[in-house]
């Protein structure tokens, strides 16, 4: 009797086990999330028996493991089930832009790991809690601008560590604005609430349009002054003269010195941003006009940001030690040594070497110079470059200089300054791919036969898939893939250059710098995922194929080629070969093999991130093509 009483209550434990255990397959955690949802018919393809990494739409993947929802613009009301999103411990980004759910703040807090919060137009509406976002310290983003929420902002919003975006724009909230506790926030929109007060210090920096339409706020970057601050009228300002400067002979040695410079150092700066803005303009009208050979041989110091040039030849011991002992006066260190593989170099080095500029691009300027060891370095200064400070900087260039893969290329030094940072590694001869296939068609274009395209493009598929793999939590592991970073060494072997940057730089310039942000979603959605970086793969093929320039290059899209235009029409009028490169197209046993790559570019660079291409799928499919 006893056994029998307690039969239904184990049966019953074992009915939930197994339900809580079937709910651990993504797709069945994602049809509950579903069922929770209204005017479902955009997700018809979330569908039982099919898998969410191959084809459901607005889901976002990686290895097979789902990082996020982009939910988007679909039409969607109901409720956001927050148990079932618990179940996807993968999960960093959420977009329901767009939408029309509503209703107090969903308990988005329960999924601590989400570093992007997307929920601008809808009708959510209430007040959110004070402590809401305490236990989210991995949030980067948060979007709530255009609903219906009320009373303060959340001070736990402000304390959040890594916040880089928030806006909050379009709502009612009110009360004064807490302040910041940290200086990573980058993008701010305040806009048409009901704040009032005086704007903190540190938010004093955005543009004033970040805080319009809240005629209680006062202070600056606002031209209303706060009550009790008012400048006091002329008639009662006693200007005191300032004192005299001392004499000449009485000014430390070092003031001066660090005048001088500065003095140099902006003079040499201005120098060579005429000489860039006057090469380009020469050029194409683009920002990607680095072609990886020396188009510019004018010769130059190598500017090291805030230090005055040394003499070109200038070898004598004591003028090293001068110009480190300067170094370290002026708070500059020296460079940071990243690799001895090719020899040690400092910052001296680089001061003796004539540089040759090679070009300017999104982030910055390169130049070519040769250590005192005979070693050709390429060093590039890059601007908007601050999202970390000092140690973090560190950590993450040294994780770059650990890899080791015969398809990229790793750093060998650095310098750090706030405004500026150096970043250098080999010179690779042969120069880009850029270069070889739209430089010199006289001369480079003949090296690039059949098997050699397909070497180069299964080379970068392959350095790409590692950079994946050592960076899967970025939301772009590579980021600026395109045929100007990629070097190619004597026997055409592709070395990936310019990669993992998107946690250093500005998230402001981020769109600016990045090629990955020409991918069609990001422009669409506003989201970012490892997708983008598959997207430059498939344009990459596509470029080696066609033999043509890409207009995605170009800023002002006024040149080159839409090559994902081409091909996609093309291959929708059953025409691919005519958009071969003649320069390949000859060689007719291989055309079955030149036309499966051309699929393969068009199916990574699919407008809709949903059906493109997994790089791991893409990786099987290009290891499959034969020469």
């Amino acid at each position: 009797m006893a056994f029998a009483a307690v039969y239904p209550v184990l049966l019953s434990l074992l009915i939930i086990s197994f339900t809580t255990l079937s709910l651990s397959a993504p797709e069945d955690v994602l049809l509950q999330f579903k069922r929770s949802l209204g005017n479902v018919d955009a997700l018809d393809s979330w569908a039982s028996g099919s898998r969410p990494c191959d084809g459901w739409i607005g889901i976002i993947c990686f290895d097979g493991i789902i990082t996020g929802l982009h939910l988007s613009a679909m039409g969607l009301s109901g409720q956001i089930d927050i148990d079932a999103l618990q179940n996807l411990p993968g999960l960093r980004t959420l977009s329901f832009t767009n939408n029309f759910f509503e209703g107090p703040m969903p308990e988005f807090y329960r999924l601590g790991t989400i570093k992007s919060l997307l929920l601008s137009r809808n009708q959510f509406s209430g007040e959110i809690p004070s402590d809401f976002f305490q236990r989210m310290a991995s949030l980067k983003k948060i979007w709530l601008a255009n609903n219906n929420f009320s009373g303060n902002i959340p001070e736990s919003l402000m304390q959040l560590s890594n916040l880089m975006e928030l806006h909050l724009e379009g709502n009612e909230f009110s009360g004064r604005i807490p302040v910041i506790k940290h200086e990573k926030l980058i993008s701010l929109d305040l806009s048409d609430n009901k704040l009032e007060g005086e704007i903190p210090e540190s938010l004093s920096k955005f543009n004033s349009k970040s805080f319009e339409g809240n005629p209680g706020l006062c202070g600056k970057p606002l031209d209303k002054v706060c009550p009790g601050k008012e400048t006091p009228s002329t008639e009662t300002i006693s200007v005191k003269p300032p004192p005299p400067p001392p004499p000449l002979n009485e000014q430390k040695s070092g003031e001066g010195l660090s005048v001088i410079l500065w003095t140099v150092a902006g003079l040499v700066a201005a120098v060579i941003l005429l000489t860039a803005i006057v090469s380009s303009r020469r050029r194409r009208d683009d920002d990607f006009s680095i072609l990886g050979k020396e188009n510019v041989r004018e010769v130059v110091p190598v500017p090291i940001p805030g230090v005055k040039p040394m003499r070109t030849g200038s070898s004598k011991k004591g003028s090293v030690s001068k110009r480190k002992a300067q170094s370290s006066k002026h708070g500059l260190g020296n460079l940071v040594m990243l690799s001895d593989e090719k020899g040690e170099f400092g910052l001296a080095d680089l001061m003796r070497a004539s540089a040759e500029v090679l070009g300017n691009g999104g982030l910055g300027s390169a130049y070519k110079a040769v250590m005192s060891n005979g070693l050709s370095v390429v060093v590039k200064r890059m601007r908007e470059m601050n999202a970390l400070e000092k140690d973090e900087f560190d950590a993450e260039i040294r994780r770059y200089a650990n890899l080791r893969h015969p398809n990229i290329l790793t750093p060998l030094a650095y310098h750090f300054r706030r405004e500026e940072k150096l970043l250098v590694s080999e010179y690779i001869p042969k120069g880009s791919l850029l270069y070889i296939l739209h430089g010199d068609r006289g001369i480079s274009h003949g090296e690039l036969n059949w098997p050699t395209r397909l070497k180069i493009v299964q080379g970068v598929a392959s350095g790409l898939a590692f950079l994946h793999s050592e960076f899967a939590s970025y939301d772009l592991p590579h980021g600026n893939l395109k045929s100007s970073n990629i070097l190619l060494s004597s026997d055409h072997e592709p070395l990936l250059n310019d990669y993992g940057l998107h946690p250093l730089i500005n998230p402001s310039q981020a769109a600016q710098t990045l090629f990955a942000y020409k991918a069609p979603e990001i422009s669409q959605q506003g989201s970012i995922s490892p997708k983008c970086d598959v997207y430059c793969l498939g344009l990459i093929i596509l470029e080696v194929l066609t033999g043509k320039f890409p207009s995605q290059y170009i800023n002002s899209g006024k040149s080159g080629t839409d090559v994902v235009m081409l091909v996609h029409t093309a291959i929708s009028e059953e025409r691919e070969a005519e958009v071969i490169d003649p320069e390949i197209a000859g060689s007719i046993e291989s055309k079955s093999e030149m036309l499966r790559l051309l699929h393969i570019g068009a199916a990574c660079t699919e407008k809709n991130p949903d059906y493109r291409l997994d790089l791991r799928e893409a990786i099987t499919k290009l290891e499959e093509l034969q020469v």
